[in-house]
């Protein structure tokens, strides 16, 4: 099969359906956080526990190398390319390593368009879990997005088929013939 015929397999369009919706629905609620909330504005859903917020990122996880949107546009389209091409190598033509790549490639060009698009330069994050401290501090857990979910649940996925996978036993040569 050549290249051309494989991208075109069933497999790759739903990878590809799927990642679209992720990255429209990731773009769409990041669109309405601009549209609703100021840079830096919050606006609390549960009390002591969750909050919608507009906030930029311009590093990684956790904030992690903050400051670096260039180079972590570029890494992320290297991963995204590499991951393209050695998808086969995870399970990709089942059904749940198809979900766990189309939530992955979706998520990581999600967050691509944000540090690529001028009016942007950063991820926006706007989920906000956090507690309450009897002073009025918060105790949270970072800021995130719907790119950020998806691509952390098809990580999940792929490390969940891999186990699995690994633990399955080993058809041996003698036992097919």
């Amino acid at each position: 099969m050549t290249t051309a015929q494989s991208i075109f397999t069933k497999s790759n369009r739903r990878i590809a359906a799927l990642a679209l919706f992720i990255f429209a629905l990731d773009q769409f609620s990041k669109w309405l956080v601009l549209n609703l909330l100021e840079p830096g504005d919050e606006k609390i859903i549960i009390n002591g526990f969750f909050k919608f917020v507009h906030w930029g990122n311009t590093g990684a996880a956790w904030s992690l190398f903050r400051g670096n949107n260039g180079a972590l546009a570029l890494i992320a389209l290297f991963a995204l390319v590499a991951l393209f091409l050695t998808r086969h190598h995870f399970d990709s033509h089942t059904l749940a390593g198809q979900i766990a790549f189309g939530l992955i490639f979706g998520g990581i060009a999600g967050n691509l368009t944000d540090r690529l698009l001028p009016s942007r330069h950063a991820v926006v994050d706007f989920i906000y879990f956090y507690l309450q401290q009897r002073g009025g501090n918060e105790i949270g857990f970072p800021a995130f997005n719907i790119a950020d979910s998806a691509i952390c649940t098809g990580v999940g996925l792929i490390f969940l088929i891999t186990w699995k996978n690994e633990r399955a036993p080993k058809k041996s040569a003698e036992s097919s013939s």
